[in-house]
């Protein structure tokens, strides 16, 4: 596997005239509010560490105060950290010149903010190729550029427009085209969609979402709002007073909750929306065939199973046979329906409930991964909707 994109070890930030007495106080148990009351320090981030790989949207979640938009300016060095490092592509930032610091902003690590943020004199396209032309890169090619962009986030009609005679959706966009018209593979996006209506958020996370499957950047996303973190996020690190109290994948964090602030974010919100079929398939409930003779067959239906999937030398998918088939020299291979791991819940149910035998659930590959079935989906539904219905 390779390196982490980013890796954040030990990271601490104390605001005030003498952070190593805060730190001290740290070690010895101090809380954060004591620390303020008996010292006026104030601890913005204390002792996190985490990776984050490449391709992959992490968000940083937690309430006002909770200190992820501090961490996220530590990341990018806007803010100085008291201690600890925080590597990207290895490199140590913490320890970065300001010149190799400002031409790795320039070309490398791109952030989209709540506030647009957009120059109101230039056009939508002048605007898009900003960072480009800051980078030096000449007028024809940066135009080119930040023209491709526009027509991937869907608004190349509006090239020539001023910011002004567009709506807030679309002059977010415009920041988000800026931020990629510079090509960086890693984006720092701080509340990027909390200053939009429902649906424009909405609409914005499913553009940053087609854009992520085509071009696999990492992406590290701070939100206040776990719904949002759930539909976007590969993983989620949950922050409460300056620490990390959680990190796991969407199912884990639903699943596993580490404490009741973590439990609170998930008041009136139906996680189980949020489910897939990986998360609700089992990976030995249906046995599998890999000879297809009568001994094979019989080999894999030796205890009460009705059917089995039938997989190839690939474990792909070629269908299932059935008990009926035992006393045949050449069991014959029905069709089934297989269900992509990534499916929703809505998919899986809408697929589960037309047939009466489970489905087996495949990975990108079309290599079997398991299978999920009626008893499966009403066990993930009731578990996750109990408290919301």
């Amino acid at each position: 596997m390779s390196s982490p994109k980013v890796m954040v070890q030990g990271l601490c930030k104390v605001f005030g005239t003498n952070p190593k007495q805060a730190l001290d106080m740290l070690a010895a148990g101090a809380t954060k509010d004591e620390i303020f009351a008996r010292t006026g320090q104030v601890v913005g981030v204390h002792d996190v560490s985490f990776d984050v790989q490449e391709g992959e949207i992490f968000v940083l979640m937690g309430l006002s105060g909770s200190g992820k938009s501090t961490l996220i300016r530590l990341i990018n060095r806007l803010v100085d950290p008291t201690a600890g490092k925080v590597l990207i592509d290895g490199r140590d930032i913490v320890a970065a010149r300001r010149s190799d610091l400002t031409a790795l902003r320039r070309t490398d690590m791109s952030m989209v903010f709540q506030s647009f943020a957009l120059m109101p004199q230039r056009s939508v396209l002048s605007n898009a190729a900003f960072g480009l032309e800051v980078a030096g890169v000449a007028r024809k090619a940066r135009e080119a550029r930040a023209m491709t962009v526009l027509e991937q986030v869907g608004l190349a009609p509006f090239a020539h427009k001023l910011p002004a005679e567009l709506s807030g959706g679309m002059q977010q966009r415009v920041g988000l085209a800026r931020a990629l018209a510079v090509n960086p593979s890693l984006m720092i996006m701080d509340e990027a969609f909390s200053a939009l209506d429902p649906l424009k958020r909405k609409e914005m996370q499913n553009v940053l979402l087609q854009l992520q499957k085509e071009q696999r950047r990492t992406i590290m996303f701070v939100s206040h709002d776990l719904e949002e973190a759930l539909r976007i996020g590969n993983r989620i690190a949950i922050m409460e007073g300056g620490c990390l109290v959680q990190l796991g994948t969407p199912q884990e964090i639903i699943s596993r909750p580490s404490n009741d602030y973590v439990r609170a974010f998930f008041e009136g919100v139906d996680t189980s929306r949020y489910l897939t079929a990986g998360d609700l398939m089992q990976t030995d409930a249906v046995p599998l065939v890999r000879q297809l003779d009568a001994a094979g067959v019989a080999a894999s239906l030796n205890g009460s199973a009705d059917y089995a999937f039938v997989l190839d030398g690939e474990r792909k998918i070629r269908g299932f046979v059935t008990r009926d088939a035992l006393g045949q020299p050449s069991p014959p291979v029905a069709q089934v329906e297989c269900i992509a791991r990534s499916a929703t819940l809505e998919h899986v149910v809408s697929r589960v409930v037309a047939h009466t035998r489970a489905l087996p659930v495949v990975d990108d590959d079309g290599c079997y991964c398991g299978s999920v079935d009626r008893a499966v989906v009403l066990k993930a539904i009731t578990r996750t909707r109990g408290s919301h219905v």
